[in-house]
């Protein structure tokens, strides 16, 4: 895991962020994510006001989702389906209590 991603687990696991703010640190356009959002690949996404809100794993989702559709250009569906993945690997391991293996 690199240090910015320790950075943004430990900072931003309780902090809501706005569609901008996460769309410009992923660097993805805001339409991107607008699209993965209406296709549901980020389920702690809401609307309030109008307005969308990301939580921090949100953040962590859509960094490597991105990674997935451009280092191996694939469709959203697998990155989603890659996501899941790693998610279920982070819960695992902080289950076994083996922080260092992330």
């Amino acid at each position: 895991m690199q240090d910015d991603e320790v950075l943004v687990g430990s900072l931003l696991e309780e902090t809501w962020l706005t569609l901008e703010q996460v769309a410009s640190a992923c660097w993805v356009e805001p339409e991107w994510l607008i699209r993965h959002v209406e296709e549901g690949f980020f389920p702690d996404a809401r609307s309030v006001a109008g307005t969308w809100r990301f939580t921090g794993a949100s953040l962590r989702r859509v960094q490597r989702m991105r990674r997935v559709e451009r280092d191996f250009e694939a469709a959203p569906e697998l990155a989603a389906l890659v996501a899941d993945l790693l998610e279920e690997l982070d819960e695992l391991r902080a289950r076994l209590g083996h922080p260092g293996l992330r």
